[in-house]
């Protein structure tokens, strides 16, 4: 079994095509167990009463944006250290440093690829193979 059919991965994103592209992107890489939220809100639900070990969040959402959400993902020691990834249409360096600053993991810019996003999750996780 590789290490992309252990980890549950999240996907938070309030645009519908975006989360199936995230998803197929992930199935492709051999993930398995994923999960998809609309919001923030949403996906903290899910992460409170089931931990995952990715979470692929968009930066700009509706009621809790992708950096509220990491810093409520942060704050509870059951989903503390789950790897986070913001994902973010603006390459916005001052963006990315706040990410950094509040635990983010990596940023992924959008429009993505399926080997930018194998290198984001693999800056995290190390090999999928």
């Amino acid at each position: 079994m590789s290490i992309a059919e252990k980890i549950k991965v999240l996907i938070v994103d309030d645009q519908v095509t975006s989360r199936l592209l995230l998803g197929d992107a992930l199935q492709q890489l051999g993930f398995k167990q994923i999960t998809a939220a609309g919001d923030g809100e949403q996906g903290m639900k899910i992460m409170t009463q089931q931990p995952h070990h990715l979470v692929i969040s968009d930066f700009n959402m509706p009621k809790m944006d992708g950096l509220v959400f990491l810093q409520h993902v942060r704050a509870n020691p059951a989903t503390k250290k789950a790897a986070f990834i913001i994902l973010t249409a603006q390459g916005d360096r001052a963006l990315v440093q706040k990410a950094a600053a509040l635990g983010a993991n990596n940023v992924l810019a959008k429009p993505f690829t399926i080997d930018k996003m194998k290198a984001a999750i693999e800056a995290v996780f190390g090999s999928l193979k």
